[in-house]
């Protein structure tokens, strides 16, 4: 059984982070004070708060691309991922990695998109056909 993850981290501005959180991403907002604000993200809590964003770079190597690390992933069924990335696309995202496939007809096929909040935070979102996929070798 699955159990849902509490991640907390940085970011520059609540407003911002709530418009692309909660309108963009589609996250409902739970608790907050003056400086942080918590979201379900996909079941899973999110506690943001006021700061300085961590680092990252471009320096995880998946497949031919260069991808940002550390970062915050989340995994989704296809339809899930599909309407998501349809979404990001309608509010102009600026894609680290545009919606892809990669691993194409071996285990692990697997589409996925990086792009990064508001604050600068990577994010990359995997979709699986079937989701015992996951962990395919």
């Amino acid at each position: 059984m699955l159990t849902p993850f509490h991640l907390a981290y940085h970011v520059t501005d609540l407003d911002e982070t709530r418009a692309f959180y909660g309108g963009v991403l589609g996250c409902t907002e739970g608790r907050s004070t003056d400086t942080w604000v918590d979201f379900d993200f996909f079941g899973h809590q999110l506690s943001l708060h006021l700061g300085t964003p961590f680092e990252n770079a471009l320096t995880g190597k998946v497949g031919d691309h260069m991808v940002p690390m550390p970062h915050l992933g989340l995994v989704l069924g296809y339809d899930d991922w599909r309407a998501l990335a349809d979404r990001l696309e309608a509010a102009g995202t600026d894609w680290v990695l545009a919606p892809s496939v990669r691993f194409e007809g071996a285990p692990g096929e697997q589409w996925t998109m990086f792009f990064r909040d508001p604050s600068g935070n990577p994010i990359e979102i995997k979709g699986f056909r079937d989701l015992k996929g996951v962990f395919a070798h």
